[in-house]
């Protein structure tokens, strides 16, 4: 063999050895590229050619009232899927599963009948039922746990804190305004699928997403809202009316502890009723707050010392001329102080003494006091509510404010403007939200009292204060709102309502309100009673301040309020007393001798009676048996400042 040939021969060698090794290295980088640099998205791919993915709703947080009870919470309950390419006879698995869960066949049978290889049967159902389904053993068809929001109280507090859609996001109230907060991690269902698309397995589900889900504690207390949607429900129906407001609030801190709205709706059904019965009126709704602004015209009066409680006005004899308009009042009044024209609530007198003021300087003191501006509370949709300015204002209007007509509050604004007298003249920032709680239970987040601002001071809101406590008496125009034992004040306020076609002020549309705050000297509760467009007798004192008594009268009885009661020596009669010395601080107790200090005998009386009584000492009254009370512990003469809840036994009389 020559050279020459030997030469080629190692040629070819080399360079199929160069052709080898290239494949080689080809071969060795693509499957680092495949196994290496792209293994995460190959990974991803291949995983959904057998794995699919189904998102589940995720948890949320409870929601509970300022005592620990729960208003909102999620419940486990079965949701029920299937698959349709497993299914093969889907005519009767259709039949089966409507008479299960009481569904039309042909519902099912078109959700069979889709070509995606998951549908959802009945989604969040009652766990009775999804066992049912179950136990029909259809292949394809299958449960899986989910979680659906639960209202315990049904209708308690339902417009404060709102609900949930079908996916647990919050679509109302606290629910949606926290969403972020209650909304715990999303969860998956996992299933396996063969080389067919066929599912076989599936997988129970699994957190996915991070942070944690929060509680909420509201200031709300479950029991003063529970009597305030009981009282104001009542006053509704017995005025034929068509809604109502009522807000609960604590003057010194800003606490809302109760908002009921009526009409009212069961959240836990809320697709069953109309959209605008679960708005929150007591923030959405403005109105004309009428002669409640009194209150405010007076406090700012006082305060600017323009008049003093003893200046006189001549009230027209209750006919006065302003431009081309007439104002009225509902009695004909001649001179008045001060004093008289809010107790008897003369809208001449009113403007007599805004004139004095200054139309510019209440407004001023308006916007002080919160109307015409959001309260900022931790609510969604609250409205502004109007107040005209001076250079828009035309001389009618200019004169009307004055007694409340020509702007428009929200209960909230109105509630909170009076809390700021009742606690001497601060005006607090309304709030709902007392805490967040995480999982472990350590609080986040605190809401603490806010002062936006002082608008009076403590001595003009004292004035104010001894003046709208009249309003509550014989003297004035809201008998009906007096509490037994204790001394309330507040202001009424009938307002005529804009018809919507007219323009025009509506001839027989009234809103009827009491705002009011008690007890006087240590404010504990200021509550408002709105009821809108009462049929008959419109006038607040008689629609809303009853129900500002029963409420006020129970909540302070539940919050250990005890009655402003002056005891006297040991054996004398508190009748007795009375006659020599009248004072308008003292319960009276007909047929019960109060010792001093101490606790008093109720055996001999009724169930009735001795809860009455009981109460209006500030007691929890425990009741055993039927007909007279027999015994009573503690006993008769114990220390009554000791004393917190008395059990009384009664026994049919022989």
């Amino acid at each position: 063999m020559n050279v020459g040939k030997k030469k080629w021969i190692r040629f070819r060698i080399y360079l199929v050895g160069i052709f080898f090794v290239a494949g080689l290295g080809a071969i060795l980088a693509r499957a680092y590229q495949l196994q290496i640099l792209e293994q995460d998205r190959l990974k991803a791919i291949a995983r959904c050619g057998y794995v699919g993915t189904i998102k589940l709703p995720p948890k949320r947080g409870t929601i509970y009232d300022r005592e620990g009870h729960e208003l909102a919470l999620s419940v486990e309950v079965g949701s029920i899927y299937a698959h349709p390419k497993r299914i093969k006879k889907k005519d009767e698995a259709a039949r089966k599963l409507s008479q299960v869960l009481n569904e039309s066949q042909g519902n099912f049978l078109s959700i069979l009948n889709r070509k995606s290889p998951f549908v959802w049967i009945k989604r969040k159902i009652a766990p009775d039922e999804a066992r049912k389904v179950v136990g029909l053993g259809l292949e394809g068809v299958g449960m899986t746990t989910e979680t659906r929001r639960y209202y315990p109280g049904k209708e308690i507090a339902a417009h404060l804190v709102g609900f949930t859609g079908a996916d647990n996001q919050g679509l109302e109230g606290i629910e949606k305004k926290y969403d972020g907060l209650l909304r715990g991690p999303h969860t998956s269902l996992i299933q396996m699928r063969d080389a067919m698309g066929r599912p076989f397995a599936i997988s129970r589900p699994i957190p996915s997403g991070h942070g944690g889900m929060k509680d909420i504690i509201l200031t709300i207390d479950k029991d003063i809202q529970y009597k305030a949607q009981e009282a104001l429900r009542s006053a509704v129906n017995k005025a034929r009316a068509r809604a109502g407001h009522c807000l609960v609030l604590d003057p010194m801190t800003g606490e809302i502890l109760a908002m009921a709205v009526v009409p009212e709706f069961n959240p836990n059904i809320f697709s069953k009723y109309k959209p605008y019965q679960w708005r929150n009126r007591i923030i959405t709704d403005c109105f004309e707050p009428g002669s409640t602004m009194k209150a405010f015209l007076l406090a700012a009066s006082l305060e600017e010392s323009v008049v003093t409680p003893n200046t006189n006005f001549d009230c027209e004899n209750g006919r006065y001329r302003i431009d081309n308009h007439v104002i009225h009042d509902t009695h004909k009044h001649g001179v008045m102080s001060v004093s008289d024209i809010v107790v008897h609530s003369s809208n001449i007198g009113a403007i007599k003494v805004g004139q004095k003021l200054g139309y510019t300087t209440f407004c001023k003191y308006l916007k002080n006091f919160g109307f015409g501006d959001k309260t900022d509370i931790d609510l969604l949709g609250e409205r502004n509510g109007f107040v005209r300015p001076a250079n828009e204002a035309r001389t009618i209007d200019k004169a009307t404010i004055f007694f409340g007509q020509g702007m428009t509050t929200t209960s909230l604004q109105l509630a909170v403007a009076m809390g700021a007298i009742a606690n001497g003249g601060k005006l607090m920032r309304p709030y709902v939200v007392k805490s967040v709680v995480d999982e472990s239970g350590r609080t986040v987040e605190q809401t603490y009292p806010k002062m936006v601002r002082r608008v009076l001071s403590s001595e003009t809101a004292e004035k104010v204060t001894r003046i709208l406590e009249l309003v509550a008496s014989d003297k004035g125009t809201a008998p009906e709102a007096a509490i037994t034992g204790f001394k309330v004040a507040g202001k009424t306020g009938t307002s005529q309502k804009v018809d919507p076609k007219t323009k025009r002020y509506s001839t027989d549309k009234y809103v009827a309100i009491f705002v009011g705050f008690v007890p006087v000297n240590q404010p504990r509760l200021v509550i408002l009673v709105m009821v809108d467009e009462p049929k008959g007798i419109v006038y607040g004192g008689v629609v809303s301040a009853p129900a500002f008594r029963e409420i006020g009268l129970w909540s302070l009885n539940h919050l250990r309020v005890n009655p402003q009661i002056r005891l006297v020596d040991k054996g004398v009669d508190v009748q007795e007393d009375i006659k020599k010395e009248p004072d308008p601080d003292l319960v009276k107790h007909n047929d019960l001798r109060i010792k001093v200090g101490l606790l008093p005998d109720f055996r001999g009386l009724g169930m009735r009676e001795v809860t009455k009584k009981g109460r209006s000492l500030g007691l929890k009254v425990l009741l055993e048996g039927t007909g007279l009370a027999v015994e009573q512990e503690p006993g008769p003469g114990s220390p009554i400042q000791e004393v917190h809840t008395v059990r009384v036994r009664f026994r049919p009389p022989a």
